[in-house]
């Protein structure tokens, strides 16, 4: 059934449901305190560290910082869409999900773009089927029917029109192929089709839906790969080919590879290696890191063994800093000169491919190996150069012990004392003072995992756009503060899902803060009281800013008095 499903519905599907029923149904929980804990289904651990909160109606692991709420759970864990996921819930609370007609939201022009990229692969995998030459091609690159119906491979005829003769009659899908650059406008007017005669792979999001299509030239012809530009619905950074296709094949990835080819990726499913994703034409970034390890614990960079592979190796490696925490860890493999993941497995076999995984190198091996190529380690100028290349690298990891074995290795390397680790602090403070972060990031931290704290306040705060997220705080508090029964964590991030700073919303809940019990009310109201000061000084300096670009000559007395005034609560400000 299509149409969007109402948001009211979705706030009474969450406020039905329990979301410890849920999950326990899948993995078994037990009770700790108020919680109930299990070890996580997304990671391999001894120790649980899954954590569901009945009262937030919440999950979230300490280990891989998966969380969510009921729905985002089955989404994950049963991998199933959004729409889906909504229906599984609401059969089990007995309802029944309505649709909404004739919306008109900022939606209406997503929709259609899911549409013509689901039309578009079907249509190209017509076309496979009626292809001999495009038969014949995969064939002999050692791909069998299964695989190309596995990831949807396709075959973009050749000719300047076949997606707009087959597609383009229908005036919103005609629009959809040119937002979607499928179909390309040329001055005047007049459109063509961006891939012609090319095998076809078609690029799935999480949810399996098709969002863009990589395409692979016949032959010998330029550009040999041809992508979809990025649209409201793709973004090479943040998706991974073949990632949705591997999570499939395993309820568990014990590994992942990252390769950089789509076809590196078939023809290792071929050989009965499922688990491998590839970039989409750009470095490896650590958004797909972070996303990489909320379904593993490993990571397998797999590149070609020349300089141009060791290079796009290093910037994986620099991107991944920021996401490398235990229990998670990285190797590298290069390949032997001249050979891919797609030319390798058909020489050496599964088998042999696997075992060139087992020689993989560890992350820290290869991070210094690499630091430490021009840096004589027998000279004083050798270690100081290391260590200055280095450190300010290291200083992008997490803190924890793999940052702590990382500075003691370089300590070790350099013949330098490790610098001492950064102080903690033991108590929460009356008035925060966040290093890391700012006041209104951890003001809405604190009101996604406590709402009631939205209904102790007089009057929300400002909808000021001159402090980033105010706007998005007052809206939370409105958003509390008006709803009959007080939501949960998860039904406010829900109601959110779609809202432009959803995303990172549900990004700002996977941490929860860290506030002694009964302290949360004093904590929130510390870093409202950090917001005003910090509006009183942005309108001072406004202010002054603006009397001060003025001649003295033209100021009134009253203005000059003024100016001087705010001269003088400006050193107060920077005392305070």
């Amino acid at each position: 059934m299509s149409g969007r499903i109402p948001q009211a519905f979705l706030d009474e599907l969450l406020a039905r449901t329990d979301i410890v029923e849920v999950i326990d149904a899948r993995v078994p929980l037990k009770k700790a305190g108020k919680d109930y804990q299990a070890c996580c289904p997304f990671h391999s651990e001894k120790t649980p560290s899954f954590t569901v909160s009945p009262a937030k109606q919440f999950y979230h692991c300490f280990g891989c910082g998966a969380h969510g709420n009921a729905i985002s759970f089955l989404m994950e864990y049963d991998r199933l869409p959004f729409p889906d996921a909504v229906e599984e819930l609401a059969r089990l609370a007995g309802m029944e999900v309505p649709r909404e007609a004739g919306r008109q939201s900022n939606d209406d022009g997503i929709e259609p773009l899911y549409r013509v990229h689901e039309l578009a692969a079907e249509a190209y995998r017509e076309t496979l089927r009626k292809s001999p030459a495009a038969i014949e091609y995969l064939r002999g690159r050692g791909l069998s029917g299964e695989i190309a119906r596995d990831f949807g491979i396709g075959h973009a005829p050749p000719g300047w029109s076949f997606l707009i003769d087959r597609l383009g009659r229908d005036p919103v899908l005609r629009t959809a192929l040119v937002q979607a650059g499928l179909v390309v406008e040329k001055p005047g007017g007049r459109l063509h089709d961006r891939f012609r005669d090319r095998i076809m792979f078609p690029i799935r999001d999480r949810r399996g839906r098709v969002v863009a299509f990589g395409g692979r030239v016949l032959g010998e012809g330029t550009p040999k790969y041809l992508n979809s530009p990025e649209t409201p619905i793709f973004h090479k950074g943040r998706l991974l080919y073949g990632l949705y296709e591997a999570r499939q094949a395993h309820r568990r990835l014990e590994r992942v590879i990252v390769v950089e080819g789509y076809m590196d990726v078939v023809a290792l499913a071929q050989h009965g290696i499922r688990n491998a994703v590839a970039t989409l034409g750009t470095s490896t970034t650590t958004e797909q890191v972070e996303q990489l390890f909320r379904v593993t614990d490993e990571i397998v960079f797999c590149f070609d063994g020349d300089a141009a592979g060791r290079a796009a190796a290093w910037r994986a490696a620099e991107n991944a800093l920021p996401a490398m925490r235990a229990p998670k860890q990285a190797r590298f493999l290069f390949l032997p000169e001249g050979e891919d993941p797609d030319s390798r497995v058909r020489t050496v076999g599964r088998e042999g491919f696997l075992e060139d995984l087992a020689d993989a190198i560890p992350f820290s091996e290869f991070f210094f190996r690499h630091l430490r190529e021009d840096a004589d380690l027998d000279t004083a100028e050798g270690r100081a150069r290391l260590a200055a290349r280095a450190r300010p690298l290291l200083d992008r990891l997490p803190e924890g012990p793999f940052r702590e074995l990382m500075e003691a290795e370089l300590a070790e390397l350099t013949r330098l004392q490790p610098r001492p680790g950064r102080r903690r602090a033991q108590t929460i403070r009356q008035t925060p003072q966040p290093t890391h972060t700012t006041p209104v990031r951890e003001a809405i931290r604190l009101l996604l995992h406590h709402p009631f704290l939205a209904r102790d306040l007089s009057h929300p705060p400002p909808r000021d756009e001159r402090l980033p997220g105010l706007p998005l705080l007052a809206e939370l508090v409105d958003f509390i503060a008006e709803s009959p029964h007080l939501p949960t964590t998860g039904a406010i991030l829900e109601h959110f899902r779609e809202h432009p700073a959803g995303q990172a919303l549900w990004k700002l809940a996977e941490r929860p803060p860290k506030v002694p019990e009964g302290g949360e009310l004093t904590e929130f109201l510390g870093f409202l009281d950090l917001i005003e000061r910090e509006l009183e000084a942005r309108h001072l300096q406004d202010r002054l800013a603006a009397l001060s670009a003025r001649p003295p000559s033209a100021l009134t007395p009253e203005e000059t008095e003024e100016l001087r005034r705010l001269l003088a609560c400006q050193v107060n400000i920077r005392e305070r």
